[in-house]
């Protein structure tokens, strides 16, 4: 089982670099009920794992996903009200994951305040 590389930001919401099909499982055995993907598909080039991908092992491993891709340099109103909407009704603990996990964090700071 990969290793799962979450650091905390609250007791039910984690952030991560970016994860792969191949960490779902791993998500889910830790104990995460949810999962968010914060980082657009082909951001960095084509090696990057694809939404679909990680959406269909996430929810093999019978996680809760969403994908709100945001770019690492700014997020818009729309884009944390919607992810304001996703801390209200996600089941967790919560994980978010982007490139390195500071979108991911930025991002839901900015969420919780709104």
């Amino acid at each position: 089982m990969q290793h799962l590389p979450a650091h905390a930001l609250t007791s039910d919401v984690c952030v991560a670099p970016q994860l792969g099909p191949e960490h779902m499982a791993a998500a889910a055995a830790a104990g995460f009920k949810s999962v968010v993907n914060n980082r657009p598909d082909f951001e960095h080039g084509p090696d990057q794992p694809t939404n679909a991908a990680i959406e269909a092992a996430a929810l093999a491993a019978g996680l809760t996903y969403r994908f709100l891709p945001v770019s690492g340099g700014w997020q818009s109103p729309e884009q944390i009200a919607a992810m304001a909407a996703l801390l209200q009704e996600l089941p967790r603990p919560l994980l978010m994951f982007c490139r390195s996990g500071s979108r991911s964090a930025m991002l839901y700071q900015q969420a919780s305040e709104h």
